[in-house]
C-alpha cells in the first residue's frame, strides 16, 4: 500500500469529507484547537482515526518545512486516473447530454503551479485536468496544499501520450483550443462553446510542437505591459473564466 502525507487545513478536511477511508492517522499541533482545526480533529476521532498531538518542530520536520497550518495526515495514496477514466467521463457527459469542459496542461512541472491551476479549474467548473505522464508535476503534498482541497475533488487524469489523447478527444467531437503568444485571435475574440478542451503550455516555452499540431485553434492573452508572459496559473484563470462567461 502506497502512503503519502497531506498537510494544511483545506487538504486534510477535503480528504476527510470526500475520501475518509484513505485517512490512516492525523497529526495536530499541540495546543492548537481553534475553530479551523478542531472540527478536523473531531471528525477524525469520530471516524476512529488516531490523532497525535505534536510540537511545532516535530510537525515542521515531518513536513520538510512546508506550511502545514498545524494539521497533517498520513493517508493512503489516491488512485491515479488514466485514459480509461477520461473515456468514462466523456461517455457520462454524452449520456447526460452535457458538453465536456476540460483543461490540458503541457509541460507544467512546478507542483505549486499545478496546485494553483487545479484550484482555479475547480472554481471554473472544469470536468477534469489532463497531464502527460512525463515532464509534468505530480500530485505531491505541496500540490494538494496549494490546491486548498480542490485536488481531492478535481479529477487529474495522467495520460501516456498527450498527442494521442488530443486526437482521441477530437474523434469524440471535442474542440481543442491551445494557447500561444503568436496566435492571431485573443481570448476575448474566441468562441468557447460546446465540447471543449483548453490547452495551457509551460510558462516561457509554451506547448510542445506535437501538442500544438493537435490543436484546432490557437488563442492568446493580450498583453499591454512590459512583461512577455503570465504565470501559468494566472493565464489559466484568465482563459477559463472567459470560457465560463461565454458558456453560462
Amino acid at each position: 500500500m502506497s502512503v503519502e502525507l497531506a498537510y494544511g487545513i483545506h487538504s486534510v478536511a477535503a480528504i476527510l469529507q470526500h475520501e475518509p477511508e484513505r485517512i490512516i492517522e492525523v497529526f495536530a499541533l499541540k495546543g492548537r484547537e481553534d475553530d479551523r482545526v478542531l472540527p478536523i480533529i473531531n471528525d477524525a476521532k469520530e471516524l476512529g482515526v488516531s490523532v497525535q498531538f505534536m510540537s511545532r518542530k516535530a510537525l515542521d520536520d515531518k513536513s520538510d518545512g512546508e506550511q502545514h497550518q498545524g494539521i497533517m495526515a498520513r493517508v493512503k495514496a489516491g488512485k491515479q486516473k488514466d485514459e480509461s477514466d477520461l473515456k468514462d467521463l466523456l461517455d457520462a457527459k454524452a449520456e447526460a447530454g452535457k458538453a465536456p469542459f476540460l483543461l490540458v496542461l503541457d509541460g507544467v512541472t512546478d507542483p505549486h503551479n499545478l496546485g494553483a491551476v487545479i484550484r482555479t479549474a475547480d472554481a471554473a467548473g472544469v470536468d477534469a485536468v489532463i497531464v502527460p505522464r512525463d515532464k509534468s508535476a505530480k500530485l505531491t503534498p505541496t500540490t494538494r496544499k496549494v490546491a486548498c482541497g480542490a485536488a481531492e475533488v478535481m479529477p487529474l487524469i495522467v495520460v501516456t501520450n498527450l498527442a494521442r489523447t488530443l486526437k482521441m478527444l477530437q474523434d469524440e467531437q471535442v474542440w481543442i483550443i491551445g494557447t500561444a503568444g503568436e496566435a492571431e485571435k485573443d481570448v476575448f475574440q474566441m468562441k468557447f462553446e460546446g465540447p471543449l478542451a483548453i490547452v495551457m503550455g509551460a510558462e516561457g516555452s509554451g506547448m510542445r510542437r506535437l501538442t500544438r499540431e493537435h490543436c484546432d485553434q490557437l488563442v492568446k492573452i493580450p498583453m499591454a505591459g512590459t512583461v512577455s508572459s503570465l504565470n501559468v496559473s494566472v493565464a489559466t484563470g484568465v482563459i477559463l473564466f472567459e470560457a465560463v462567461r461565454q458558456r453560462s
